[in-house]
């Protein structure tokens, strides 16, 4: 899953298991009120809320996402065995009623009796667990579709990285495809053949893989002692390019160190990640995408409505122009936007590549011949890009990123630096977009991209999308 997307449901998952123990906690205390005649539902609802009760609540909702959150239950534990998330969910819910007790009994000792504290218990443990099953079976369900996979690289042959791709293809609800193997040569090469995995290329190719494929993550499980200079050239093509490396935690054969379990735990390596800096800004972006894209979606319905039907009746053709761009980690998505050229546009861009005025491998005209005379309006006031709100609220693009690459200019790249670009979700507008769109330089363009990358927060974003708008209004730099 995307980190952003998992991001935003890793939050809403916080606020969920805080229900469900908020949730037990009251049916625990009107169900043993009832067999004691102390309590009912109605004299519970009637309890008096005072500041003292209420900071109270809060403390102890507080110590209960302290404690879920201190014993890793919100860590992505992808290769565990439902075993071991059970025991770990046993071990945080009885701690929990612990925590209710001692909170608890001197100011609320009607509720903290042994059968309220009993049933506290087996109702959290057994939604907390169900819940976590539920979202398992989903999460396969959709992954089994073949949406939200992670494309993944695997360097090294050896019987531990077969290993690691077996614990990823057995579970198919993490969702992991293995692109193949990257190796040279060597004696086990013989018995790695009968794995009946792909050799995706070898170590010289490396990098040209990589350039032509999508490829989400690189797990590199050759020793570091024997393949330094190997490991560290993949290592700064990955780093180069943005792609998320992953070094093995016994990648040194350290021969005294012993392992916990017999099985791999992926998140246990070590990770270097050049994109975004994940966590909750990140799962904030893409709720403020989905919000505002939705809310401008709806604003401008009538401006969509037309701007549609001026399009159809005065040029023949489509009334969206949907182009293929590269999109994150260089997969291709389909991108929305008013038609603003002939119908046959696309075709014709052979004729007039000598008119090119772009530097780099990007295709602009100024005075485009293939560009209709509603269409000149359409992009001087950017309406022509507003469809692109329903790639934003799909997620293919953001409010905010590095502009979606069309195909035909992506082939066209020659610096593995810029490929860095397409390690983070493209965006409507971006610092290029701010600084003269089309009128900059095509290395400046992708410098552009690469400051934003590296200085990203929240306030850059709303910093970048308060200054679109005079530069929309003004018309500057666009083509």
């Amino acid at each position: 899953m995307g980190m952003t997307r998992r991001n935003v449901l890793l939050i809403m998952f916080k606020l969920f298991d805080v229900m469900l123990l908020v949730g037990s906690l009251i049916a625990a205390s009107i169900t043993s009120g009832r067999a004691v005649s102390t309590i009912s539902l109605t004299k519970f609802l009637a309890m008096r809320v005072s500041v003292r009760n209420f900071v109270l609540f809060m403390i102890l909702v507080i110590l209960w996402h302290g404690l879920f959150s201190f014993l890793e239950l919100y860590e992505s534990k992808r290769l565990w065995r439902q075993y071991t998330e059970a025991m770990d969910v046993l071990k945080a819910t009885s701690i929990a009623t612990f925590v209710l007790f001692l909170v608890g009994s001197p100011f609320f000792p009607s509720i903290t009796n042994p059968l309220s504290l009993v049933l506290f218990w087996s109702l959290s443990t057994d939604s907390v667990l169900l819940s976590r099953h539920l979202l398992r079976y989903l999460l396969g369900q959709i992954r089994r579709r073949g949406r939200n996979t992670h494309h993944i690289l695997i360097v090294g042959t050896n019987p531990r990285a077969v290993r690691l791709a077996r614990e990823l293809e057995t579970q198919s609800v993490l969702g992991y495809r293995i692109l193949g193997f990257v190796d040279k040569k060597w004696p086990g090469m013989e018995e790695f053949g009968k794995s009946g995995y792909p050799l995706a290329c070898d170590f010289q190719g490396f990098r040209s893989f990589v350039r032509a494929n999508v490829v989400d993550e690189v797990v590199i499980t050759v020793p570091i002692k024997s393949f330094y200079r190997e490991a560290s050239r993949i290592a700064a093509v990955c780093e180069e390019q943005g792609i998320i490396t992953h070094f093995l935690s016994n990648l040194f054969d350290l021969k005294q160190v012993r392992t916990k379990d017999d099985f791999v735990d992926y998140d246990s390596l070590v990770t270097l990640n050049v994109g975004l800096s994940q966590g909750w800004g990140l799962a904030i972006k893409r709720m403020l995408d989905i919000v505002i894209s939705l809310v401008s979606i709806i604003c401008l319905a009538p401006l969509f409505l037309i701007t549609a039907f001026l399009i159809a009746i005065t040029t023949p053709g489509p009334i969206f122009f949907v182009q293929k761009r590269v999109g994150l980690n260089k997969r291709p998505i389909s991108v929305y936007k008013f038609r603003t050229m002939v119908a046959d546009a696309e075709a014709k861009i052979g004729e007039l590549e000598h008119l090119n005025e772009v530097s780099g491998p990007v295709f602009k005209i100024k005075n485009d011949p293939r560009v209709t005379r509603l269409g000149k309006y359409l992009r001087k006031s950017s309406i022509d890009e507003l469809p692109q709100l329903l790639n934003v609220l799909k997620g293919d693009m953001s409010l905010v990123g590095p502009r979606a690459m069309a195909v035909r200019d992506f082939a066209g790249f020659d610096q593995d630096w810029h490929r860095r670009r397409f390690s983070v979700r493209p965006g409507i507008t971006c610092l290029w977009q701010v600084n003269g769109r089309s009128s900059i330089p095509f290395e400046k363009w992708m410098e552009l991209d690469m400051e934003y990358i590296d200085k990203w927060s929240l306030w850059l974003d709303l910093r970048i999308l308060v200054k679109t708008i005079p530069a929309v209004l003004k018309g500057s730099g666009a083509a």
